[in-house]
């Protein structure tokens, strides 16, 4: 996930009254409750692109330009002042949903304030994580940001109009990084370049601009008069703000930036780069597993994958040896059935219809939100992967799986369709996000926000029902969900071995196709990825192992007594923790199952 759903769901977390008495432990603490009510409110307006992806339309006309050191401060100063009133209870008196949410909010305030000891904002934006391309997706009509009424479109005015300052100031903090030899790799700079020189059109072909889009769409209810205003402020928009702004990008980088961009792969070339990347990987595996020691679960798991995958290559009788049968999955024609995105789109469809008997087996709750298969946007499809947005608690907009559908004719079967459906749609992050949104009982820190082990760990070990769920029949859909799992095992292995083990890109790159059939475009975008969000790519093999972990424990301890559909219920129930909770959380389950 990507995704801009994961860059803004790792950015909430939680104003308030001292509390002045502690009611008794089987009761719900008001003044905690309402303690984290007013963070919530407080979070919207400082992170005002997430209140836009929550679904409230408040401040859907801000754009602070939130990495100047002024920002952070603020920031800062306000989750230390969260942090300040929460430790003024006692804990020991609260409930225990009370406890919990005691505990989420302290780990995770602990570990954003500790956060901002490292210069990350001297790098503004990445490839990958890039307000400048969210910003599109926000901006297209097709997105998260709403374009159904008139205070709508005024809104969004506003917001794409403050983009020019937000440039102007990553262009100065860019600069900053530069002198500070705190930079990013050269390899990453130039598929920035392209991405912004995309968004960038003359007066003459305003209306091919992706910005231009909402135009297209204005509704008909409209008043004459508001539509002709509308598209006159839109022209102007386009042309006087948003296409000069993305080629003053675009040529910064190009002209200025990429000279000073850096040789090395890893952020352990960089000023403190160790100590960075110790606490990135704590951050996102929520553990305190150390970089070498999630290097040793990877080698594990990568010979254990392959292990599996030669059992699939000798049962379909395939001769040659594992690289061999990478390249026949690669290659041959008839793992390219499909010849439009209409027929890879009725593919996904079919495999969310032959579950859905056995998810009735395995989930006794599940979500309200709707949800839809969609492709993803031209303008982004080509350096896109295959990804979730979260739908809205109010049903205003349903859960979308996106895919990327380039070419059709290319599109190759052996990739794990069924796994990647798993992950990204059912009953991965679809149900995780949807029910966990739609519990009201829980704080909006909690409902609105999430870890990444978590998240993307019960995304991964979805993906490992496949079997169960009357999938994975085929042998080479089967090697196709091995390839998945081999897939977050090697980032185990290169993550760490890029950013504190000084591996190059090329030998990283070498390494993924050398285990797992992948192309080589492939394993260059999937590598870079790594070496732009270090540490986020570990979550989900430690979170889907420490899943799977409390499965077998339990299955072992309970016999017969294992219901699976409780055990899911229970690990989505109270929603995304970190993961040492989450195995407290189920230790204490598991007591009231015997």
């Amino acid at each position: 996930m990507k995704k801009v759903f994961l860059l803004l769901l790792l950015s909430y977390v939680l104003f308030a009254c001292n509390p002045s008495t502690t009611p008794a432990a089987a009761e719900n603490n008001k003044e905690l409750a309402d303690m984290f009510e007013k963070y919530h409110e407080e979070s919207l307006q400082i992170f005002p692109l997430s209140a836009t992806m929550e679904g409230d339309a408040r401040y859907n006309d801000l754009l602070p330009v939130d990495f100047t050191d002024s920002y952070r401060a603020k920031q800062k100063d306000f989750y230390q002042r969260y942090l300040d009133m929460l430790v003024k209870f006692d804990r020991d008196k609260l409930s225990d949903p009370d406890k919990l949410s005691y505990d989420i909010f302290k780990y995770t305030m602990d570990l954003n304030i500790e956060g901002f000891t490292f210069p990350d904002n001297y790098i503004p934006f990445n490839q990958f994580y890039a307000l400048p391309i969210s910003l599109g997706q926000f901006g297209s009509g097709e997105g998260v940001q709403p374009f159904k009424t008139v205070k709508d479109y005024d809104d969004w005015i506003k917001r794409a109009t403050a983009f020019s300052a937000w440039a102007d100031s990553s262009i100065v903090y860019f600069r900053k990084g530069m002198a500070a030899d705190f930079v990013l790799p050269k390899s990453l700079v130039e598929k920035i370049i392209p991405q912004f020189r995309s968004l960038v059109t003359d007066s003459v072909h305003v209306k091919d601009n992706l910005f231009y889009s909402p135009v297209n769409k204005i509704p008909d209810s409209f008043s004459v008069a508001d539509k002709k205003r509308l598209t006159g402020a839109y022209t102007k928009l386009v042309n006087e703000q948003l296409s000069p702004t993305y080629k003053k990008l675009a040529d910064f980088m190009q002209n200025e930036y990429l000279p000073k961009a850096r040789a090395s792969s890893g952020i352990g070339s960089l000023p403190d780069g160790k100590a960075w990347y110790e606490y990135l990987v704590r951050q996102q595996t929520t553990t305190n597993k150390t970089p070498e020691e999630i290097y040793t679960i990877g080698l594990s798991e990568v010979n254990r994958i392959r292990g599996l995958m030669d059992s699939v290559k000798n049962a379909v009788g395939f001769t040659g040896d594992l690289p061999a049968f990478f390249q026949y999955l690669k290659t041959d024609k008839k793992f390219r059935p499909y010849k439009t995105p209409d027929e890879v789109l009725a593919a996904y469809h079919k495999i969310h219809e032959t579950m859905k008997p056995n998810l009735e087996k395995m989930f006794t709750n599940v979500p309200k939100t709707k949800f839809e298969i969609r492709q993803t946007e031209a303008f982004r499809e080509a350096s896109a992967s295959a990804e979730y947005f979260q739908g809205t608690p109010d049903g205003s907009r349903p859960g979308i799986f996106y895919v990327p559908i380039l070419d059709a004719t290319t599109l190759n079967t052996t990739g794990g369709m069924e796994s990647l459906f798993l992950h990204e749609a059912i009953p991965g992050h679809h149900y995780q996000i949807s029910l966990q949104q739609e519990d009201t009982t829980l704080p909006k820190f909690r409902r609105f926000g999430g870890q990444n082990a978590y998240v993307e760990g019960w995304a991964l070990y979805c993906e490992s029902l496949g079997k169960e769920l009357g999938l994975y029949t085929d042998p080479y859909q089967y090697m196709g969900a091995l390839g998945d799992e081999m897939h977050r095992a090697i980032r185990l292995v290169v993550d760490v071995a890029i950013h504190a083990k000084g591996m190059t890109r090329e030998e990283a790159i070498k390494y993924m196709m050398d285990n797992e059939a992948v192309s080589e475009q492939s394993a260059t975008a999937e590598i870079e990825r790594y070496m732009a969000i270090p540490g986020q790519a570990l979550g989900y093999k430690i979170g889907a192992l420490k899943i799977r972990e409390l499965r077998n424990k339990y299955e072992k301890e309970l016999g017969s007594a294992f219901k699976i559909a409780s055990f899911h219920d229970e690990v989505l129930k109270d929603g995304s923790m970190p993961l040492a909770l989450l195995e407290k959380k189920m230790d204490e389950w598991v007591k009231g199952q015997k």
